[in-house]
């Protein structure tokens, strides 16, 4: 596959799509495939042919709108009409309506804040390509800028481009990618890896699982473009059992892109070979930690080690190896492809480009948002999200998963971003976004969220092992209005010495959800310990007298 091949290829796809008049493009995203997508599919198909108008009507998967409280939705080209809540019985209407006017009944507002306040950049497509069809992703453009570096650039070259975007890991920390990169391309040793952490774990969060089911051609080519920058010859995507579809997906996205020659030995004619494979996961939080994960894929029980080395100088079987998750290498292409003054423009100062969140819990539209760094709390819940439901009473956002913080309605106007989000107690993390009203106790919102530490601890070092044991058993009485004064006292001990001590990034961020609620909401703490009262009415609480 050399360039002039690939433009052909392009051409030919997009003349094969031009000869439909019409294109309805079905949501086949894990949401809209549990309220039945694939049926929708199938009838729209049906409809399709009894009309006869097969020959300029095509029907095709597509990915995930974001809106998945709306789905299933089903998308008509060129029209841009946007239907929502389809069910397999309104196929025929949608049908008919190609040559008339909308299905009013089933039409989503894309004019909407919802739609029209993000900044899509991982998601730019919207939803559009066929993520099992490599023909779909070239006739859109994908893979020229892979085959463009290959042909035109140097390594050197591409990580300046990532340096100048000023391009943060979206895992979590935010650290420079261009640093990571260069380190590792500067790393002694023939034998070098890349490895895409699909780890996803955190309760709530599924940003990189719709990424890699919706683009996972995409994904891949950030994949190879960062395996030439660093001088890696194989790789892999390590990603959870738990997500079949985009496993499936993967490995579809791997064998096509093989079958054309843009994996393999000598790509493009060049010297640049590279071999990609998937990784399934057994569902360890711990393994998202990049020591845990190496030790996983070499077929060793999940836990992390001591750093340094770290894993740019010495990683997977001791070479150099480059870990990065699956939204950052999403952002790889459009960097290199628009440019990364155009990358650097979008953003803050000091936090560059978009953030994708999972947007979930008390808020009216659930689902899947890319915005660009620097909005604020307020715009993403009450615009984006559409507020909280019911006409309850917004209380706390949690962000960073269980090694994020509960962030409260004082701090609604706050610039989301790295550094912000660090200075009110939370973490931007890989992008779950909880949202709770009222009815939510943050006693135990915080018992929830240590439970799952406890529960996920590898148990390698006894800060974390046991630390977050008796953090949970402590708040477990709080819950209970069983504890003394004392008590509380302890627990802000515990959380200090687990945080300074625990070996890996679970255990020194586990107590964040108990300090940001004591930082914030710590009269409920009090009410639960000295009243006998959760003011939420969630917790059970004994009411025998305790003396404090």
């Amino acid at each position: 596959m050399n360039p002039e091949e690939l433009h052909s290829l392009a051409e030919e796809r997009r003349e094969a799509l031009d000869q439909f008049q019409h294109r309805v493009v079905v949501c086949t995203g894990t949401a809209c495939q549990a309220a039945q997508s694939q049926k929708i599919i199938e009838a729209l198909d049906g409809v399709v042919k009894e009309r006869g108008i097969n020959g300029r009507c095509a029907v095709s998967a597509g990915g995930c709108r974001g809106l998945c409280s709306a789905g299933p939705m089903v998308a008509v080209e060129p029209t841009d009409v946007l239907y929502q809540g389809v069910t397999p019985d309104d196929a025929a209407s949608i049908i008919d309506s190609l040559e008339s006017e909308p299905v009013k009944a089933l039409t989503c507002d894309t004019s909407a804040p919802f739609f029209t306040r993000q900044k899509r950049v991982v998601l730019e497509y919207e939803g559009r390509l066929n993520p099992e069809s490599i023909d779909d992703y070239i006739a859109a453009g994908g893979f020229s800028t892979f085959v463009r570096v290959l042909t035109e650039m140097t390594s050197s070259d591409v990580i300046e481009q990532i340096r100048q975007s000023g391009l943060g890991g979206r895992g979590g920390a935010g650290y420079s990618t261009a640093l990571k990169w260069s380190t590792v391309a500067k790393a002694l040793g023939t034998a070098k890896y890349v490895i895409c952490n699909g780890d996803e774990g955190d309760p709530g969060a599924f940003m990189d699982r719709s990424v890699m089911e919706d683009y996972p051609f995409k994904v891949l080519e950030g994949m190879m473009i960062a395996a030439f920058a660093v001088g890696a010859q194989e790789g892999f995507v390590y990603v959870r059992a738990e997500y079949p579809l985009a496993v499936k997906r993967l490995k579809q996205a791997i064998r096509q892109a093989e079958k054309y020659s843009l994996l393999g030995n000598n790509i493009c004619g060049t010297s640049f070979s590279l071999k990609l494979d998937v990784r399934l996961g057994a569902g360890a939080f711990v393994c998202g930690e990049e020591t845990a994960l190496i030790a996983s894929i070499e077929g060793k029980r999940g836990s992390p080690r001591p750093r340094p080395p770290y894993p740019a100088e010495s990683g997977l079987w001791g070479c150099p190896t480059l870990i990065n998750n699956v939204e950052t290498y999403a952002n790889v292409v459009p960097i290199l492809r628009e440019g990364a003054e155009w990358f650097a423009g979008i953003g803050t100062e000091r936090s560059k480009g978009t953030k994708v969140f999972a947007l979930s819990g008390a808020i009216v539209n659930t689902g899947l948002i890319e915005v660009p760094m620097g909005i604020t709390l307020r715009e993403i819940i009450y615009d984006i999200g559409g507020g909280i439901p019911d006409g309850k009473r917004f209380k706390a956002v949690q962000t960073g998963g269980p090694s994020g913080g509960c962030i409260p309605e004082q701090y609604l106007d706050m610039p989301v971003d790295y550094q912000s989000l660090a200075q009110v107690g939370s973490i931007m993390g890989s992008g779950g976004m909880i949202v709770m009203d009222e009815s939510s106790c943050m006693v135990d919102v915080a018992k929830f969220f240590m439970e799952f530490c406890m529960t996920e601890s590898c148990g390698k070092c006894i800060p974390c092992r046991v630390g977050t044991a008796q953090m949970y058993r402590l708040l477990d009485k709080i819950s209970q209005g069983r504890a003394r004064l004392q008590d509380l006292e302890v627990l802000e001990e515990l959380c200090d010495m687990v945080k300074h001590t625990s070996l890996c990034g679970l255990g020194q961020a586990a107590p964040n959800p108990i300090l940001s609620t004591l930082r914030y909401f710590r009269e409920e703490y009090l009410a639960h310990i000295v009243d006998h009262v959760c003011p939420a009415g969630v917790c059970k609480i004994a009411h025998e007298e305790i003396a404090l």
